[in-house]
């Protein structure tokens, strides 16, 4: 019991949460799953990534929870977002996942991260062009003087070598797959322990939290309708509607994504980029 004379209420466990500090990205990688190579802005206040936050962290534990977009960098004010996150849940892993482009705007980002405590970088490789790794090296080089400087911890993820198809073409033209095995495409997703805080809210995956994005920029398809129809989890939810929600696996809307993994070789992500080359499988 505590002083208002209430029992605390008992936290549920996730694994990962995701929060898009902001839409937009600086590459345009082909099929993204948030749909970041559409070419979507806006960045995310931070007393509304509070409300957001206050809104579960007496409801849930977790294990990590990601900043990203989106490209995290994009947001002048990223590495304010680290300390908030603490605030909100002392004990989780922070991790900003980032393609690493924009590191330099954030000459503070190590110093927060390191008051914090773990936390960690992932920085997501989406190519091996030489064009791309020579435009990257001056970030893995400041990488490489915050890992001694303050003793940054860096993940570095070849996501080239493992990306799917995530939808049917791109734009007013994209469609859903409908392979007509949701539980299948549930067991194949990269992204099936990737809940999001969005809106206040928490959303199963990515490609439906960021769908009404794509919905509000194109005319899409009436076989969208089904998924821009998924409700997520309110925070008004009761104890019983979160043990459910965090308990369920595959469901209708897994549909819109593949059942199986649909790999190709990403064309170079940089904006204006033409050089590609060949990539190895696996899935995104």
């Amino acid at each position: 019991m505590f002083g208002s004379g209430s029992p605390r209420r008992e936290l549920r466990r996730l694994n990962r949460l995701e929060l898009h500090v902001t839409h937009a990205c600086n590459l345009a990688c082909e099929s993204c799953s948030h749909y970041s190579n559409h070419g979507h802005a806006g960045n995310l206040d931070l007393v509304e990534a509070d409300r957001w936050m206050a809104a579960w962290s007496d409801r849930l534990e977790m294990e990590e929870f990601c900043l990203l977009g989106g490209e995290p960098t994009v947001h002048p004010r990223l590495s304010e977002f680290v300390p908030l996150v603490r605030r909100h849940w002392p004990e989780a892993r922070i991790r900003i996942v980032t393609n690493g482009f924009l590191l330099a705007r954030h000459p503070d980002l190590p110093i927060r991260m390191k008051a914090a405590g773990n936390c960690d970088i992932a920085l997501s490789v989406h190519h091996d062009a030489s064009s791309y790794r020579e435009r990257l090296q001056p970030s893995m080089d400041l990488l490489e003087r915050w890992q001694n400087e303050y003793s940054t911890v860096v993940h570095t993820w070849l996501s080239h070598g493992v990306w799917t198809r995530r939808y049917l073409g791109s734009g007013a033209a994209m469609l859903p797959f409908e392979d007509g095995n949701p539980r299948r495409s549930w067991e194949i997703c990269p992204a099936r322990h990737c809940k999001q805080l969005f809106e206040g809210k928490i959303w199963k995956c990515a490609p439906l939290a960021y769908l009404g994005l794509q919905k509000a920029k194109y005319d899409l398809s009436d076989k969208w309708d089904p998924y821009l129809g998924y409700a997520p989890l309110e925070p008004s939810a009761t104890d019983d509607e979160l043990d459910r929600f965090l308990a369920l696996e595959d469901e209708p809307v897994c549909a819109m994504c593949s059942a199986e993994p649909r790999r190709f070789s990403l064309p170079n992500p940089l904006r204006g980029a033409s050089e590609s080359a060949p990539q190895s499988s696996g899935s995104r």
